[in-house]
């Protein structure tokens, strides 16, 4: 179709109808919900042959998906926030189906008093489900990532679902020239969904039935052997895309500026792009700054993180969702797996409940992470943007 002027919401309802989706069940909620209606606008103008199933509630949303993907066909949903946490428990149910539903969350503060903007607290909490997480930077990434997302989800090593993270408002309502593929060009990267463990009829069989503990733990390690098999598929996914593509996004993390650097920062979403213009700026005055792009926080590349930042003088890590318990859960992930290397580590939360990230915030957590590596004090968890005074 060539270059559009649409949002990311416009752009993952394209990969929805460009991969062949055949189930949608939906429900709407703020700042996803123009992804279903377009997608409804696609199946109601006949360029895309799938059935769209309103549901009453993201509970029901998710239930119908698992039903759809054991049934055997590909199966595609969003929500956002609140959205989300009403999915909870059927989160937990379609990983150890091992059914390789695709899902894009728009990342929106979860609780009224939170407000309805960007923040990551409502996808990062869920984590543990089971589900691939990647994280997108603008509208051509979340649409090229949906798309690799089935192939990912459908690999015979993985068959897990995958969720698809993007941030609310500021990519979902913002216009920005989007390449979209013709439909050849994506059926050459992603054949048609095939199974060998679809619910038939009249081969009658139990799926998700309760495990007792004789089999609960086996289940429990064959999903943890398919997420780290998912590290290499993500790259090699990747590799393909780019060769038939042109983009690549360099699989898991991509580095920016990192052959010499001395010091670096680690964030995900939106907040890449204020970092990039914030790294060149440090450069131009000779500073040794560097970045890494975190798409995928499950499975989380500890090893290849580790080798990435090994020999750094000190690495920040950028949060936009709080744990409340003095760190960010990306800081508690990339301090477990940097262990032992002595690369001091700094945390740094900003734009929580929406507010803007500008260049100058960017630069003031480097310049945290700089003062580090040069051995000063500085408090290991920084929160940046407050306003007036806060103890």
């Amino acid at each position: 179709m060539g270059v559009m002027v649409i949002t990311a919401n416009v752009a993952v309802a394209h990969a929805a109808r460009l991969a062949r989706v055949e189930v949608v069940p939906g429900f709407p909620i703020t700042p996803q919900t123009t992804i279903i209606e377009q997608i409804t606008e696609f199946i109601n103008d006949g360029e895309m042959d799938a059935e769209f199933i309103p549901a009453e509630s993201e509970h029901s949303v998710m239930s119908v998906a698992i039903g759809a993907s054991a049934g055997g066909v590909r199966t595609f949903t969003a929500t956002s926030s609140q959205g989300l946490a009403f999915m909870y428990e059927m989160l937990f149910a379609a990983a150890p189906m091992r059914l390789p539903i695709v899902m894009v969350n728009a990342n929106r503060s979860v609780g009224a008093a939170s407000g309805i903007w960007t923040e990551h607290n409502d996808s990062l909490p869920v984590r543990e489900a089971g589900w691939l997480q990647v994280y997108v930077e603008d509208g051509q990434e979340a649409l090229d990532a949906t798309l690799q997302a089935f192939r990912i989800a459908e690999d015979a090593r993985v068959r897990l679902p995958v969720m698809v993270c993007m941030d609310g408002f500021i990519l979902t309502h913002t216009v920005e020239a989007v390449d979209v593929p013709e439909r050849s060009e994506v059926d050459r990267f992603l054949p048609r969904f095939d199974t060998t463990n679809a619910l038939v009829p009249s081969e009658p069989m139990v799926m998700s039935p309760i495990v007792p503990p004789e089999f609960a733990m086996e289940m429990r390690y064959q999903q943890d052997r398919a997420m780290q098999a998912a590290l290499e598929v993500v790259n090699a996914v990747d590799e393909e895309f780019a060769e038939l593509f042109g983009r690549r996004y360099g699989g898991l993390f991509e580095e920016y500026r990192m052959e010499d650097a001395e010091f670096a920062m680690m964030g995900l979403g939106t907040w890449v792009g204020a970092a990039r213009e914030a790294v060149d700026q440090l450069r131009a005055e000779g500073r040794k700054a560097g970045l890494i792009k975190l798409r995928f926080v499950r499975p989380f590349p500890a090893e290849e993180l580790r080798g990435a930042l090994k020999g750094m003088k000190a690495v920040g890590v950028f949060e936009r969702s709080a744990s409340f318990n003095g760190f960010g859960p990306l800081f508690t992930e990339l301090r477990s797996a940097m262990y032992g290397t002595g690369v001091p580590i700094t945390d740094h939360f900003g734009g929580i409940g929406g507010r803007d990230i500008t260049v100058p915030d960017v630069r003031e957590m480097y310049e945290v992470v700089e003062r580090r590596a040069r051995g000063g004090p500085v408090n290991q968890c920084t929160w940046h943007g407050l306003r007036g005074e806060q103890g």
